[in-house]
């Protein structure tokens, strides 16, 4: 009998490998498409939400940007299933677990997602596998807390098992890169597991990068994220400064981004949204200060990105005000609640804070989002009401006291808007020139 590491590369030579993949969202979905469209593998989704098994087991999508032909297609083709029965963890050859990496309510790292997957297919774990983390998390977590986890079955990393780590990349909505061409960096925590998961990679998709360790592809992860919100603050409090002075933050953008060197752009916005970037920089924090360090600059960007929902509500209430309007009682509308353009992924949306915010000072909020029918139910904002997309018509403009551009999505039509509405506050840079009923915050 070969031995589990010799079976599985055999396995992965001949295309007879099977991936199971836990967690069916933004990164689970498009990464189990790839392995079917590209590779003919074939791919069993976990999930505990058993709506998402099912649309996907009905050939459906529950993410804009990930096209409904091609899941049907998937399914047609009998390479993909879904399945909320984690008994059947032990079935696939490779199990990529893609579940949400949150914070706490005190900004640290709420692992309970990792640990229970680790805990569901540690109790299911069988000589052969090859286990990959992919959500964003601290360096250490896959060769510390997840291998301990895993070893619990019995079974010794390196030997019975194979353990590595593979940060999803994704960008929802960005139309020249897709899941299938981003470069894939993959760390294992031993030679063994490195190689393995860069041939399982390598079926399908374009580019794999191997690096040295687990740890060094954790710590790149976060990098890459930490580089963004740094620099997002930059702008942000830039905006802040120039506002002051009289000076429009996007003039000065679009003239320095003529350079073409020792530039790059970066845009402001009304905070950070998305998984990843408001999220992993309190993990480097978080790991830093068990090393006894302060990451000074990392949390003051921090700072200044989780300050900036109040300022444009304080801009809105400033502009209100030389309308003789209070904020309370006033109608606020809020166009898009996604976290960034052309896409339905609300998660960590500014938007949510915005909207808050405005209910604290008494406001009646309403929103209108082309891709997001229905405000999602969270966990971190129980209060939030529940709301619905109005129809953008030019009735509900002339109701509103003012219009709070959160989103800019192409779909909207910017011209009715400014036709039709009050008061903007535009945080996207969406009008450009200086108009009379038009703030910038």
């Amino acid at each position: 009998m070969p031995l589990p590491k010799q079976a599985l590369l055999e396995k992965l030579e001949s295309g007879a490998v099977s991936v199971g993949i836990i967690g069916l969202g933004y990164v689970g979905l498009p990464l189990a498409l790839a392995f079917v469209e590209r590779a003919k593998v074939r791919v069993l989704g976990f999930d505990v939400d058993a709506a998402k098994v099912e649309l996907l087991r009905r050939g459906r999508s529950y993410i804009t940007h990930v096209g409904e032909d091609r899941v049907l297609r998937a399914r047609e083709s009998g390479l993909l299933d879904a399945t909320a029965d984690f008994e059947l963890l032990g079935q696939p050859d490779a199990l990529l677990i893609a579940v949400p990496t949150p914070l706490t309510p005190q900004r640290e790292p709420d692992m309970q997602y990792i640990v229970g997957a680790g805990r569901a297919i540690a109790a299911r774990l069988r000589p052969g596998q090859l286990v990959v983390l992919e959500s964003t998390t601290y360096p250490g977590t896959t060769d510390g807390l997840l291998r301990e986890i895993l070893e619990e079955s019995g079974l010794t990393c390196g030997k019975d098992f194979f353990l590595a780590f593979s940060p999803e990349r994704e960008d929802p909505g960005n139309p020249r890169f897709s899941t299938a061409t981003i470069p894939k960096l993959v760390g294992g925590v031993d030679e063994a597991a490195g190689e393995l998961a860069a041939a399982l990679y390598a079926r399908a998709l374009t580019q794999v990068v191997r690096v040295r360790s687990a740890n060094v592809a954790e710590a790149t992860k976060l990098t890459e994220n930490v580089f963004r919100a740094v620099n997002i603050a930059l702008v942000n409090e830039l905006k802040v400064v120039y506002d002051r002075m009289g000076i429009d933050i996007w003039d000065v953008l679009d003239a320095a981004s003529t350079k073409p060197f020792g530039f790059m752009r970066f845009n402001p916005g009304p905070g950070l949204g998305g998984h990843c970037i408001p999220v992993d920089p309190f993990y480097l924090t978080w790991k830093a200060r068990e090393f006894g360090l302060k990451t000074r600059l990392v949390e003051l960007a921090g700072e200044i990105n989780v300050e900036m929902p109040r300022y444009v509500v304080e801009k809105l209430e400033r502009a209100l005000n030389a309308q003789s309007k209070p904020v309370r009682g006033s109608r606020i509308l809020l166009l898009g609640i996604a976290y960034k353009q052309d896409i339905d992924d609300t998660r960590e949306s500014p938007a949510f804070e915005l909207c808050e915010l405005l209910l604290e000072l008494g406001a009646r909020v309403a929103y209108h989002d082309p891709h997001v029918p229905k405000a999602p139910e969270l966990r971190a904002r129980p209060n939030l009401p529940l709301l619905e997309s109005e129809p953008l018509t030019p009735e509900l403009l002339q109701a509103q006291d003012a219009v709070v551009i959160a989103t800019d999505h192409r779909a909207v039509d910017y011209a009715r808007v400014l036709e039709h509405a009050q008061l903007i506050v535009d945080t996207r840079g969406v009008y450009r020139e200086r108009l009379p009923n038009v703030v910038k915050a």
